[in-house]
């Protein structure tokens, strides 16, 4: 299928317009070409931010509106000092709608460089392996000068340094809800400040450890913002995963929180690696440093890489290499009161419940 008839595919399926049959030689496709799915991933999520962004724009207009009915009604004028007065009322007044635009504003830009890169050629990578961790391009734009008025307001939303753009961005967990989270080394190499999100909700964090043999960072939120948990909803698995066993994955291949289904494929990992474990399971750039968990839902390793050559092959760290980070990290005082959950909330519940609850435990984790 050449470029052209997979874009025209892929446009039907997301519309709904292929017959029953064709749909189901398509998901076929799809699961067998991680390619194909990722590019009908992004479609769908382009298609559905444009959406987002007309809302933003309507947002924009809004405030521009009551702006000016503020200046008819002579409530305001136009003085530098009852402009701040307004910008001050508007934040305490719509700051939740505000927020929004802000959140679609971010994601309007990602995702269509994102689908930029995916509609240009592409050069032929000769690795064998693929980090699971994003890239994100800057996208220019000129703006009006109200659309700066309400960029000025909609900064002060974000904990993202001013006039900076992501390096990366992938997914991590907590380990300790005093903040400790856990995520892939080269999600965070190079990076100079740490954002990490959750529902939305931004928090600073500093990387307080990492291991670049076995791909792994332990991070500590940094922020006031930041209220503890108390209890995680899941542990570390001590035993080994039999091959066959369930598995599954909550990551942020989006700008929203992804599951994914698999199993335990192999007891290695890339060149056979007795401290990676290979699992059979959808992931996309974004996914790594996320949580490879157990039908039970504890934490069976970190996600990491996959292989770009086969489809559905993905390489996870072992558990046992997050303890003895943990334990390394504990020799430093400063961290001795680090203790990693081990009393599992979410055994005896079904997979949707378990999503629920560990989903508020996973974050996105941007570096700048």
């Amino acid at each position: 299928m050449d470029d052209i008839m997979m874009m025209d595919a892929v446009e039907r399926y997301v519309n709904g317009t292929m017959t029953a049959g064709e749909r189901a030689v398509f998901e076929d496709m799809r699961r067998q070409n991680t390619e194909l799915d990722q590019l009908v991933v992004e479609h769908q999520m382009f298609l559905h931010q444009l959406d987002d962004y007309g809302k933003m724009r309507q947002a924009k207009h809004w405030l521009h509106g009551l702006h000016q009915s503020l200046l008819d009604s002579g409530d305001i004028t136009e003085s530098e000092a009852a402009t701040k007065g307004v910008v001050r009322q508007l934040w305490v007044k719509h700051r939740r709608t505000i927020a929004v635009a802000a959140s679609i504003a971010g994601i309007t830009a990602i995702t269509i460089s994102g689908a930029l890169q995916v509609l240009s050629p592409k050069a032929v990578d000769t690795n064998y392996l693929q980090t699971l961790s994003r890239k994100v391009n800057e996208l220019d734009a000129k703006s009006k000068a109200t659309d700066k008025k309400v960029a000025n307001i909609i900064a002060n939303t974000t904990k993202s340094p001013e006039g900076s753009r992501p390096l990366s961005a992938g997914s991590g967990f907590l380990v300790d809800g005093d903040g400790y989270l856990i995520t892939n080394s080269h999600v965070v190499a190079g990076a100079t400040t740490l954002v990490v999100v959750n529902k939305g909700v931004e928090y600073l964090a500093k990387t307080v450890y990492t291991d670049t043999q076995n791909d792994l960072a332990i991070l500590l939120i940094n922020d006031k913002d930041w209220k503890k948990i108390p209890t995680l909803p899941y542990g570390l698995r001590k035993t080994a995963v039999d091959l066959g066993e369930e598995v599954f994955t909550l990551g942020y291949p989006r700008n929203e929180v992804v599951y994914n289904r698999g199993y335990m494929s192999a007891s290695s990992g890339f060149n056979d690696d007795t401290l990676s474990i290979q699992i059979a399971i959808s992931a996309n750039p974004g996914n790594s440093g996320g949580p490879l968990l157990d039908k039970n839902g504890d934490v069976i390793g970190v996600l990491s890489t996959r292989d770009r050559q086969a489809n559905e092959v993905v390489f996870g760290t072992k558990s046992i290499n997050i303890s003895r980070a943990v334990q390394e990290l504990k020799k430093d005082t400063a961290h001795k009161s680090l203790a990693i959950g081990s009393i599992n909330k979410v055994k005896y519940v079904d997979r949707v419940q378990q999503i629920k609850r560990i989903q508020d435990c996973v974050f996105m984790v941007k570096g700048y």
